[in-house]
């Protein structure tokens, strides 16, 4: 993922509300959002050239998302797939904060990343660039740096998504979806400088990116209902203006327990 938007514990009626969109290369291969063949517990997209994803929940109420934390100068070559971490958590049995503990001790063998995390007690971002933090209730966005860092395309996601919380049903599947398809470019003077250059900070500081090689791949809306009830749809994209396949599933997770 690139930018993630979410409202955790605010909403009279979900848990969670989020939108993310999945910025990458086109030719990289990947599977659009579905049950796994031999995991069927995970609904999730599947990156096939390292195996892991971008995203994903599981019928037992966890939830993680990767973003990679955007610093050139220090990308190594030959190191563990990011999304993978996402996989090995929504396969396994530990809650996310023991997973999160598992992990840290050898989290600086990856590039820079963050993780969203859940499960049905508690939801944390951890960054290998950074700490771990248990989130309390309210809106957040996360991209390419840190939790809420004012990025414009951070700053403008968040105000969507507050603006979205007073719509119901399908109205706010929309506003949510819309605030994913906006592409309002900043001016430069309010452009990160991360170490790419001008001319990719301009094309990245769009929600959603659209370029010859390289853009939003997938949005996808989450919504987990205080009553366990999940929505999650996927809009794929992959370098099309406008989505080619659209996926949506809705079930109701597995009893409550610690995991």
């Amino acid at each position: 993922m690139c930018l993630i938007a979410f409202a955790y514990n605010v909403h009279p009626s979900y848990r969670l509300i989020l939108a993310a969109n999945r910025d990458e290369f086109y030719e990289r291969p990947s599977s659009s959002a579905d049950f796994w063949n031999h995991d069927p517990q995970i609904l999730a997209g599947r990156d096939l050239k390292n195996g892991g994803t971008w995203l994903g929940v599981n019928r037992n109420g966890k939830f993680a998302a990767v973003t990679n934390y955007r610093d050139p100068a220090s990308l190594k070559s030959g190191a563990p797939s990011r999304g993978k971490l996402v996989s090995d958590y929504l396969k396994g049995d530990r809650n996310a904060d023991d997973y999160l503990k598992k992990i840290s001790s050898r989290a600086d063998r990856y590039n820079g990343f963050n993780l969203l995390m859940g499960d049905n007690n508690d939801l944390f971002v951890f960054s290998n660039r950074g700490e771990k933090q248990k989130l309390v209730p309210g809106i957040y966005g996360l991209s390419n740096h840190f939790l809420n860092t004012p990025w414009p395309k951070v700053t403008r996601a968040k105000r969507l998504i507050k603006a979205a919380l007073g719509k119901k049903g399908a109205d706010l599947e929309e506003a949510l979806f819309h605030t994913l398809a906006d592409h309002r470019v900043p001016p430069d003077e309010k452009l990160p400088s991360t170490g790419i250059g001008l001319e990719w900070e301009r094309m990245l500081s769009t929600i959603f990116i659209e370029s010859p090689i390289y853009g939003t791949r997938s949005s996808t809306v989450l919504l987990e209902g205080k009553n366990r009830r999940v929505r999650f749809v996927e809009k794929v994209f992959d370098g099309r203006k406008e989505p080619w396949m659209v996926s949506r599933f809705s079930f109701v997770l597995n009893k409550k327990n610690n995991g």
